[in-house]
């Protein structure tokens, strides 16, 4: 899995995603966010997550540290998944050697 970071400043934070400066300040102490190296900017590992953060944030207002247990569990269920259709390949590989199919290479 790619991962791309970003790097943005409190003020296109709160532009883009309505998140003030608090929040954001939140979101650092709970480690759903690291500071960067500038004042008053903030790296996000994963661009997806500050939309969901917020969207959470906004409308659930739940605590930090409950937006840091369900972005965990959307990670391990993201790894799931692929786990599931890696697995779901090899089996399908399988049954058509079995079958006498033509074998596609699954990884």
């Amino acid at each position: 899995m790619e991962m791309h970071v970003l790097t943005l400043t409190f003020q296109e934070c709160s532009a883009r995603y309505g998140l003030a400066p608090a929040a954001v300040h939140e979101f650092l102490q709970a480690g759903l966010l690291r500071a960067a190296a500038t004042p008053d900017m903030v790296i996000i590992d994963e661009p997806d997550d500050l939309p969901r953060l917020a969207r959470l944030h906004h409308e659930l207002d739940l605590a930090p540290e409950a937006l840091d247990i369900i972005l965990a569990m959307r990670q391990r269920l993201v790894r799931l998944q692929a786990a599931l259709a890696h697995e779901t390949a090899r089996a399908r590989q399988l049954e058509n050697f079995l079958l006498g199919g033509a074998v596609e290479d699954f990884g």
